[in-house]
This record gives C-alpha cells, structure tokens and sequence, in this order.
C-alpha cells in the first residue's frame, strides 16, 4: 500500500506558510513506515526541532484504477478516517530553500498517525465534513471540506492520472489553517464532526 498526500489545499493553510497558491494539486508521498495506527505514540525526532502538526481527512482506496475520470471516483473509496501529516518544518524549510525534495520533512518514520476507518455513508454531506484537531484539550486546527480547493473526487481523478490506485491505499486530502509546533508531552486528538476518532502522546 502507499499514502498519497495533497498539499496546499485550502487557501488560509497556503497562506499562512506565505505559499503560491497552486493551479493544480501538490502532490507527495509517504512510505508505510510512516504510518501509526491505533493511537501509537508519536516519538520526537532527533533531526527536528520543529515538527508541526496537520490534521487532515484520509481516504481508503477500495479497487484498484487509474485515469480515473471525477464523475466516477466516488466508487473508488467508501470508507473516510482522520490523520496527521506530520512535517518537519525547520527541514523542509532548508530542503524548500536548496529546490529540493520533502522527503525527510514529510515521510519520515511516524510522520502519519492514523485513526481508524468508517463508511463513508455515516456521514450527510461529504462536500460539507468538519473536522478538527486539539492539543491538550484545546482546538487548534479546524476545517470544512467545502473549504478545499479540490474535492475527494477532484483529488482521486488527478492522483489516479500518475499513480495506479490500490486496495489498501490512503489518501490524505490537506490540512486547514492552524498548523503549528508539537512539543513532548502534548496530547493530540483528532475529530470528525464531533467524534473523537484519533488521540495519542508526543514522547
């Protein structure tokens, strides 16, 4: 399996990092050995001494298909979940300012807690999700997804133009506004609509 990533997908988020606003969606990749599941710790990384959180709704790929055309892409992914793409800001900052890639600010080992996963049909109005993420009790990310610049199938139909999508495969649609540093000790937990769905320890 792999984990696909969109960057830059709401407008507040691209400003705040004072981005360009893309015209197509950024993407990137995670290795599995990013992942952590059933509420794991998240251990700091030595080569980091500024790792910010980014709260975002995950997709399940369910079969397999490429060129996937948006009108269609609904019937790749039933099942929605909430997760963190972790970054390593003071990394990737160095690695922006040479033109080089993300990778080690953004796949690193841990870099993507995820919680676990239900039917997409629990909820309404996939166009219209909120989604939010607090530290220690207090909410520090919040997002809607009609605040995306491109929606789940937008998303699907242009990742599935360059890679071949999976059974197994995650896809992490962007974070909103609020990204900011972690530090040891703090405890994330992570919410669709008003459910608790993910929650662990920086150690």
């Amino acid at each position: 399996m792999k984990i696909l990533c969109i960057g830059r997908n709401y407008a507040e988020h691209i400003a705040e990092l004072h981005n360009e606003r893309p015209s197509e969606p950024v993407l990137f990749m995670k290795p599995d050995t990013a992942l952590l599941r059933e509420n794991e710790a998240f251990y700091y990384p030595e080569f980091s001494k500024e790792i910010h959180h980014e709260v975002e709704l995950v997709l399940k790929i369910n079969k397999m298909g490429k060129n996937i055309e948006a009108k269609f892409a609904h019937k790749y992914y039933d099942e929605i979940g909430i997760g963190i793409d972790f970054t390593a800001r003071d990394v990737q900052n160095k690695l922006k300012a040479k033109g080089l890639p993300w990778e080690k600010a953004k796949a690193f080992n841990g870099s993507a807690p995820i919680s676990g996963f239900v039917p997409k049909t629990k909820f309404q109005d996939l166009q219209n999700l909120n989604f939010h993420l607090a530290i220690n009790g207090e909410t520090k990310q919040q997002g809607n997804t009609s605040m995306m610049l491109w929606n789940f199938d937008e998303i699907i139909a242009e990742v599935s133009k360059y890679f071949t999508l999976k059974t197994g495969d995650l896809i992490f649609t962007g974070t909103p506004a609020g990204v900011g540093e972690v530090k040891i000790g703090d405890v994330l937990s992570a919410y669709i609509e008003q459910e608790k769905f993910l929650e662990f320890e920086i150690k």
